[in-house]
């Protein structure tokens, strides 16, 4: 999938009209049908099937639905589960641009900025579970899975369930991820494909449950690790290219401790830095080719790095420096490319500055609970993704940078400071 894009000057991108807010529109059952249609290839490809529980508690009135984000193909299942009840859905600002927005527009979607706090988002969604009397499904955790593992959840949702006050429904998938890892630069893996439907709470049952209960409630539904799946399940992808770009998950060597020397590659994942190599078995897994395996599961090496990224903090060293290509959304035209610039990122927060010194943005390390970062980002390059409710920012290293680090950077950075403010309160 790409993106509409242009090269603008700053200053005119400053001229551009903003993004107005429209209410979401019931979605059109003809277009619904044939988004169902559409995803019928996937879902008999993947032989995708599903289990339920408790489901009947739920019926036919709307609900909010909470699915976890593997891959597009993830709106195909969830039009596999659901089809014909109607349902709007929470998209992100960037994939509703051109005439594909104006689409979804008329299937029920409304944009939204990633981990940026929207006051109007919440009444869009109360507006399509009582104005337009549809269930509303979101993705909570927002950006696709790095590890395999659920990206960091917004905190307090239920908050959100409460207010909303209708059943909430939890989707979490199994093979997705392994059918097409973002790490592995949109390679399709024959893989099965399932899922798992589960009503967590009522409408009554969110009454009694305080906020700590729901929100740990939703903390075990997504709770899954899609490595230990595979594994566990023997699943075999035995597929010459497995290990292609795994060196953006792992992007730091356990052996000798350089960071983005590392290269996925085939079925291999090596450090050009000290010259050790891994093998990814068609299980998933790693072994060294000599000597040590120090990570055989992949999630607990992305854990070692987190604590290793948290550590600098800590020490007061972390730092990201780096120059790059800025983007520039405004509305949902497409991405504005303003040129050049330069992009830190400290224990201040991020700073990013145009070359042409017209552009200066700051961001609180507060901003957010973490990071919009990603892969090959519509079919680009590696991305960092920051800014404001009118504002989004798209950074393309020019060097060798890990977008994952500075992801883990943002939410330990947002962890530590969150807990120094309470502590200062409390005081």
């Amino acid at each position: 999938m790409k993106i509409n894009t242009k090269t603008l000057p700053y200053e005119e991108v400053l001229k551009l009209p903003r993004l107005q807010h429209k209410n979401p529109r019931k979605p059109s059952r003809l277009l619904a049908t044939v988004v169902r249609l559409v995803s019928a290839t996937t879902l008999a490809k993947t032989k995708f099937s599903y289990t339920t529980e408790r489901m009947e508690l739920v019926g036919d009135q709307p609900c909010l639905i909470l699915m976890n984000h593997c891959s597009f193909t993830d709106m195909k299942l969830a039009y596999g589960i659901f089809y014909p009840k109607r349902f709007g859905i929470v998209t992100s600002v960037d994939a509703m641009t051109g005439i594909l927005g104006k689409l979804m527009r008329f299937l029920g979607c409304t944009p939204t900025h990633k981990y940026i706090t929207d006051v109007s988002l919440i009444r869009d969604i109360e507006y399509m579970l009582k104005k337009n009397k549809t269930s509303v499904l979101m993705y909570p955790e927002a950006g696709y899975s790095f590890d395999g593992r659920a990206t960091a959840l917004p905190r307090k949702m239920g908050v959100l369930m409460k207010r909303l006050g209708v059943p909430v429904v939890t989707v979490i998938t199994q093979g997705a991820f392994a059918r097409d890892p973002l790490y592995n630069m949109l390679q399709i893996r024959d893989v099965k494909v399932s899922a798992h439907v589960k009503c967590i709470a009522t409408a009554e049952e969110l009454k009694e449950k305080s906020v700590a209960e729901l929100d740990a409630l939703l903390e075990e539904s997504f709770s899954f690790d899609n490595f230990a799946w595979q594994r566990d399940n023997k699943v075999s992808i035995d597929v010459p290219f497995r290990a292609d770009g795994l060196h953006r998950i792992l992007y730091k060597c356990p052996h000798c401790g350089k960071e983005n020397e590392m290269e996925g590659k085939g079925i291999h994942l090596t450090c050009h830095a000290c010259g050790k190599k891994w093998e990814m078995d068609e299980y998933g897994q790693l072994a060294a080719c000599e000597g040590e395996t120090e990570y055989p599961h992949i999630p607990d090496w992305y854990t070692w790095q987190r604590e290793c990224v948290r550590k600098e903090i800590e020490d007061g060293t972390y730092l990201l420096d780096t120059d790059v290509d800025i983007a520039v959304q405004v509305n949902l035209d497409g991405v504005c490319m303003i040129g050049g610039g330069h992009l830190t990122h400290s224990l201040d927060g991020f700073h990013l500055t145009s070359d042409d010194g017209k552009l200066d943005y700051r961001q609180s390390p507060v901003a957010s609970h973490t990071l919009y970062s990603d892969y090959y980002w519509y079919e680009i390059d590696d991305m960092i993704g920051i800014g404001d409710n009118e504002f989004s920012y798209f950074c393309f290293p020019k060097a060798k940078t890990s977008v994952t680090k500075a992801r883990l950077a943002t939410e330990e950075l947002y962890k530590i400071k969150k807990y120094q403010r309470k502590r200062i309160s409390a005081e």
